[in-house]
């Protein structure tokens, strides 16, 4: 199918990418014109402006970094000749999905909001978690494209209902990230080897997807690369703490795991990889969390 794309940041580019490995056309944008290069050398098209995407395909979905974006670029591709559908991949909260999709109902554009996890890595290989809200119709449309990247999950018609399934996930991950390395440094601070712990929790009850795959993969290595960034798991917790409250339910849990991921932020940096939240953790522990020399 013919696909427009806007946003070729970290999960965008690979996205793309698996889409063309499948055989589909794709139209992109972004407003740096490197990555749009980098996208048209793998064999993408071009597209001057996210206007100009909007004109020239059917199917256009974006990823972007913050609400106000995804907001800018509904605006920009809702006057489009061409789209009838926008899939946006972008964790945005659900407030931001019922706008762009009214918005663009406005104009007989369908919205589809379809944000992923799995990371950078998930993107690469094409086993993204796929959550998606909207017209059923569009939604078996835009099938192929999806089977291309992941494994999707329709999450029923109501525009926003992924989004907010997509916050419960990110304020999973977010939590069991923070409690593996606040435990990891008791027990490093006890004398216990971080590594050994790690293998001990993977085989027990205490295994989590943090201490399978991040730990391994970005703290004990000490390389800090996972490919998530520390202010975008922040934004996400935010929405989280936003959506929970006009619901008027209980936040406890989820204020103390902001509390850590805001000290991260302000200690490490927005741009600074998420696996970072274990760094000021170990600050006040006075302890390293690192594998052991083989």
């Amino acid at each position: 199918m013919d696909i427009g794309f806007i946003g070729l940041g970290n999960m965008g580019l690979p996205i793309v990418c698996r889409l063309m490995a499948a055989g589909h056309r794709v139209v992109v944008f972004d407003t740096r014109a490197a990555v749009v290069d980098d996208a048209v050398a793998r064999g993408a098209e071009s597209a001057e402006s996210a206007a100009d995407v909007a004109h020239r395909v059917a199917t256009v979905m974006a990823s972007l970094p913050t609400p106000l974006a995804s907001g800018d670029v509904a605006d920009a591709v809702a006057g489009g000749s061409a789209i009838r559908r926008f899939v946006d991949f972008s964790t945005v909260g659900s407030p931001t999905a019922q706008r762009n999709s009214a918005l663009l109902a406005q104009s007989g554009i369908a919205a589809l909001d379809s944000p992923v996890s799995g990371g950078v890595h998930g993107a690469e290989a094409g086993t993204l978690a796929v959550m998606v809200s909207g017209p059923r119709a569009d939604f078996d449309e835009c099938t192929p494209a999806f089977d291309a990247i992941g494994r999707t999950t329709y999450i029923g018609a109501k525009p926003g209902a992924a989004q907010t399934m997509k916050l419960v996930n990110n304020l999973i991950a977010a939590s069991s990230l923070a409690v593996t390395a606040e435990a990891v440094a008791m027990g490093v601070k006890a004398g216990l080897d971080a590594q050994t712990m790690i293998d001990v929790l993977n085989a027990g009850s205490g295994g989590t997807h943090a201490s399978r795959d991040k730990f391994p993969r970005a703290v004990l290595p000490r390389t800090f690369d996972y490919g998530f960034a520390t202010g975008l798991m922040v934004k996400d917790v935010r929405l989280y703490l936003d959506e929970a409250r006009a619901l008027g339910i209980p936040t406890q849990m989820a204020d103390a795991v902001a509390q850590l991921w805001e000290r991260t932020l302000a200690a490490e940096g927005p741009d600074s990889d998420f696996t970072s939240v274990v760094k000021p953790i170990e600050a006040a522990a006075g302890v390293v969390i690192e594998a052991r020399e083989s």
